[in-house]
């Protein structure tokens, strides 16, 4: 199975990790098909492996590997390819100034968490969970959101790493699996 690894805080506060460094991590786990996906921690893979087991591994193995711990959330391509349907069957989704972004979490939060999460949506920001993904619409620059990340992810009770759409957009185009025959 194709998976996507979307790792947090990768590249970003002074944890720089060279691609080529991490393409060869995952080939150590015994990962195939190995590749990345700009700069920003996203590896994509092919595994038979269970998502959550992937993600116990490879978090282990970053931790030994870089000396500090990288949150991992696995998503398979097809669940990527599903987040991208799921953006453009609703009005939320980018135009005329408007970001989206999309979550990754690595627990389903509860439904109590899921609506706080809405709750927290106002004139800039527009916020709604799907599953295990949080759709966060911002209607001007990023700087100017009232929300941040780890307010949702404290609201969510569990770590999140976000993505600009368009980038799960081209994930989902690039790597998406051929429909058997």
């Amino acid at each position: 199975m194709k998976y996507v690894a979307f790792l947090r805080a990768v590249n970003v506060g002074g944890r720089i990790v060279k691609m080529d460094v991490l393409r060869g991590i995952f080939e150590k786990l015994g990962l195939t098909e190995v590749s990345t996906f700009i700069a920003s921690g996203n590896v994509i893979f092919e595994s038979p492996a269970d998502p959550i087991d992937l993600e116990l591994a490879i978090e282990s193995t970053l931790k030994k590997a870089l000396g500090y711990e990288v949150t991992t959330m696995a998503r398979s391509i097809e669940n990527v390819s599903a987040v991208v349907d799921t953006v453009q069957g609703r009005d939320f989704g980018p135009g005329n100034g408007v970001t989206l972004y999309v979550g990754f979490l690595k627990d389903r939060p509860s439904r109590a968490a899921a609506r706080a999460v809405a709750g927290m949506s106002n004139e800039v920001d527009s916020l709604l969970v799907i599953g295990q993904e949080v759709y966060w619409r911002c209607q001007k620059g990023f700087s100017d959101s009232t929300v941040s990340s780890p307010r949702l992810e404290k609201v969510l009770g569990t770590p999140a790493t976000f993505r600009n759409f368009n980038t799960v957009q081209k994930i989902a185009a690039k790597y998406a699996v051929a429909p058997k025959r």
